[in-house]
């Protein structure tokens, strides 16, 4: 099973830090009743073109509060070997980021894989969009968090 769930974004400021505060909102809620897990499994995020240390976007962080999911405070880091080496899976928010992933490290093939993999689709990235935008996009997240989590815990 999976101890140690990598989430890639471009910047590491919107939507992988949104399924990764969704993915630990809900893995809370399994482990406290009966539900998804039966034990703790790391999520965390990064992203490709990430600028260590940026906060995350604004309009999201309302966005997830408004769900009751806190997202504390998270900081931007950029993707690297060790951290793609470390993680048992890697989920990328598009599908083209598969190979980006994998050029970084070609051992990584095989664990790589979109988020949107069983809706065969990509989540837009709505940074510095219009608000329906990111509403969108958090909606898709979700719905697709949820799946991941029926499939690996």
């Amino acid at each position: 099973m999976f101890a140690n769930v990598l989430i890639v974004c471009h910047a590491n400021v919107c939507r992988s830090p949104a399924a990764e505060m969704l993915f630990k909102a809900r893995q809370r809620l399994a482990l406290g009743g009966e539900g998804y897990a039966r034990r703790a499994i790391r999520f965390h995020s990064a992203g490709i073109r990430a600028v260590d240390g940026y906060g995350m976007d604004p309009v999201m962080r309302r966005l997830l509060a408004e769900r009751g999911v806190a997202s504390g405070i998270h900081h931007a880091r950029r993707l690297n070997r060790q951290i793609v080496r470390d993680a048992d899976l890697v989920l990328v928010t598009e599908y083209r980021q598969v190979k980006d992933v994998e050029a970084l490290d070609p051992c990584s093939r095989g664990k790589v894989y979109p988020l949107g993999q069983w809706e065969d689709s990509d989540v837009a990235d709505p940074h510095g969009g219009a608000e329906t935008e990111y509403r969108e996009s958090l909606g898709l997240i979700e719905h697709l968090v949820i799946g991941w989590l029926n499939k690996i815990c």
